[in-house]
């Protein structure tokens, strides 16, 4: 009944209630919903001579209409001409066109017996074309419905944070990342690029405890982390890739406290009175080795960090001393001054009311995360001279599997009552001009939890959606939640993206072998949660290590390599199942994954279902969440001696018989 009810609602999703009142076709669904639209009569339908057609000289309109055309053809499987000049009708046009009331990235279009999309500025234009992008998807003809547009967002920055320091987040997730947000019109992404663990979970041992900081680092050989970092190569070109999506990425650096990857490096910097995560304000070579850090990639004529803005960290630092407090001020005014005198803006995490002093710290130009108003009162932050990014803590915190904050976020609640002007308990007007915008973040403060990127995708990406909807209109949301949350289910992560492994969009089996043989392709990279693959299998004694599906992302082991029982590896985390085959034993094995957990059938009966369990360190005395999902390797079968027939994977979790 379930389903059906979802089919229903799916079914109704093209065609929604507008803010206007429309004669004919209601507002169609996308997301972020459009501002104005009025209805027209009827569809129009993209044939086989369709073309893209722009009218102006300007590079930039033709570079959008050739990405429009390679987006298209990812997904849908024809690739439009692209041509300059006259259209006609059956074509997509685009142009550029004055229009003060659409500002940076607002666009207007017009469906009658051609698509007209015009806009002030080529981010705008870009814009546009998700939406025809996100409509085009939801019919299989890509019809769309007639009728005009004006869509323009609320506000300017629109923003996620991902901690990659506690956590490594591998360059082909950021990059498929910036796709998603330009899909769904999020324009900033915060990097969070250096950061610690908790000692408690580290025996209370600083020189134990996980720490990372993700950037090559030349200055400093050693600084970069071993398990796992960014080229300045790789990171500046996750950069260009962004800026051609419309999408800026502020890099992060963050000091001076979560700072035990420097002071690892540096001990001598490092606070002995607060601990090593804090850097000691008092120390001249503390402002020598951070200056020299930050100047390596902000130095030159083509810098590592190329966009127009720099985090600067300053966040949950001790605030015991007032003189403590006041170094802190002036730290934080230094590097304010430093990344300006690069021509960046400076960004900074709220803390000036608990560090609250006489120090001075330059707030003019200067943009600041408005995340707890213990830390920075908001309005105080904004009688100073500060601008906001609303980022408050306890609506839109994800830390995975944590037990505090959300695991997930209340989508419900922040869709229905949620704004940027909400900054805490603290409710601005909606556009005050000193609320630029919001953010969420994925905080990974429980280093070594099992979480895998899959995992923070699946509470991100729902998150994504919600909030590019609050970020783009504001209050006025005219869909339903309950309709809104199933409609999003239609649409996809971005064009060319399925970090979730999602295959097919009601229940069915996806693939079929009637025998596997080693060494072969199964055309699919693996299927997300909610799946159950079963075979038959004949064994014989296999050697450790003895792959039975792999992916770039993931490896299942008939014979794992310590102990040569079933099992998984991912992310670094080796999971197994207390379950190893005997030589000629015949078995029918189902493994069925969803969110929370990952079980393992032999002939039916459940052997063993790996669920979120305790983890404890620290002699006993601290304990974390501990996560063993899989999304199942499909891409290449391995090299194995037993026989495996009657293969078979379903998009859903089969109950057992």
């Amino acid at each position: 009944m379930k389903i059906r009810f979802y089919g229903l609602l799916l079914a109704a999703c093209l065609f929604l209630p507008g803010k206007a009142e429309a004669k004919n076709n209601e507002k169609p669904f996308v997301i972020p919903e459009l501002q104005e639209w009025k209805g027209g009569e009827g569809l129009f339908t993209p044939t086989a001579t369709s073309r893209i057609v722009y009218t102006d000289k300007d590079p930039e309109v033709a570079r959008i209409a050739n990405r429009f055309a390679d987006d298209y053809a990812l997904m849908f499987g024809r690739r439009m001409q692209v041509v300059e000049g006259r259209a006609v009708a059956g074509d997509f046009v685009l142009s550029l066109a004055a229009d003060k009331r659409l500002g940076e990235e607002g666009y207007s279009l017009k469906v009658t017996n051609r698509v007209t999309l015009t806009a002030p500025k080529g981010k705008g234009l870009f814009w546009g074309t998700r939406t025809l992008l996100q409509l085009s998807e939801q019919r299989a003809d890509r019809a769309l419905p007639k009728g005009t547009a004006r869509d323009y967002p609320d506000y300017g920055i629109r923003g996620f944070m991902l901690d990659c320091g506690r956590k490594y987040i591998p360059m082909n997730m950021l990059r498929d990342y910036v796709k998603i947000m330009a899909y769904y019109k999020m324009n900033t992404f915060q990097i969070h690029l250096n950061d610690n663990a908790f000692p408690r979970f580290f025996n209370h041992d600083w020189n134990k405890t996980y720490a990372a900081f993700r950037l090559e680092c030349e200055t400093f050989p050693g600084l970069t982390a071993r398990d796992g970092y960014y080229t300045k190569k790789d990171f500046i070109d996750l950069q260009l890739l962004a800026d051609s999506l419309g999408v800026e990425i502020i890099p992060e650096i963050d000091v001076p406290a979560h700072s035990l990857a420097l002071t690892r490096y540096k001990p001598e910097i490092g606070s002995l009175e607060y601990g090593m995560d804090h850097l000691d304000l008092f120390n001249p070579e503390t402002y020598k080795f951070v200056d020299a850090l930050f100047r390596e990639y902000l130095e030159g004529s083509q810098p590592v960090f190329r966009g127009k803005r720099v985090h600067i960290g300053t966040d949950e630092y001790s605030n015991k001393k007032q003189d403590v407090v006041e170094k802190f001020r002036e730290f934080t005014d230094h590097y304010i001054r430093l990344v300006e005198s690069y021509g960046k803006q400076a960004c900074v995490w709220g803390a000036l009311t608990h560090a609250n002093g006489v120090t001075p710290v330059k707030s003019e130009n200067v943009l600041m995360n408005a995340w707890y108003n213990g830390y920075a009162d908001p309005r105080e932050m904004v009688r100073q001279g500060y601008d906001l990014i609303s980022i408050p803590d306890g609506y839109l915190y994800i830390v995975p599997a944590a037990g505090y904050y959300h695991d997930y976020l209340n989508t419900k609640m922040l869709y229905e009552k949620w704004t940027p002007a909400h900054v805490g308990k603290e409710v601005f007007e909606e556009k005050d001009p000193h609320i630029k915008g919001g953010m969420f973040a994925v905080w990974n403060d429980h280093a070594g939890n099992g979480i895998s990127t899959k995992d923070i995708h699946y509470r991100a990406f729902p998150a994504m959606q919600t909030l590019s909807v609050k970020m783009w209109t504001g209050k006025d949301c005219t869909v339903p939640y309950a309709v809104f949350d199933s409609c999003r289910l239609a649409l996809s992560e971005a064009p060319g993206v399925n970090y979730a492994g999602r295959i097919g969009r009601s229940p069915r089996s996806v693939y079929n072998a009637g025998a596997l043989q080693p060494g072969m392709q199964t055309g699919l990279r693996e299927i997300g949660y909610q799946y159950t693959v079963s075979f038959d299998i004949q064994a014989v004694r296999e050697e450790k290590g003895t792959v039975l599906f792999c992916s770039p992302d993931a490896v299942f082991y008939l014979s794992d390599p310590i102990s040569g029982k079933l099992g998984f590896a991912r992310d670094g985390y080796l999971n197994t199942f207390e379950y190893q085959f005997y030589p000629d034993e015949r078995a029918s094995v189902s493994i069925v994954g969803d969110e929370k957990s990952t079980s393992l059938y032999i002939d039916g009966k459940l052997k063993e279902k790996m669920e979120r369990m305790k983890l404890y360190r620290s002699s006993g005395k601290d304990s974390m969440n501990y996560v063993r999902t899989l999304v199942f390797p499909l891409e290449k079968v391995g090299e194995f001696k037993s026989s495996i027939r009657n293969l078979e994977v379903l998009n859903y979790c089969k109950p057992a018989e």
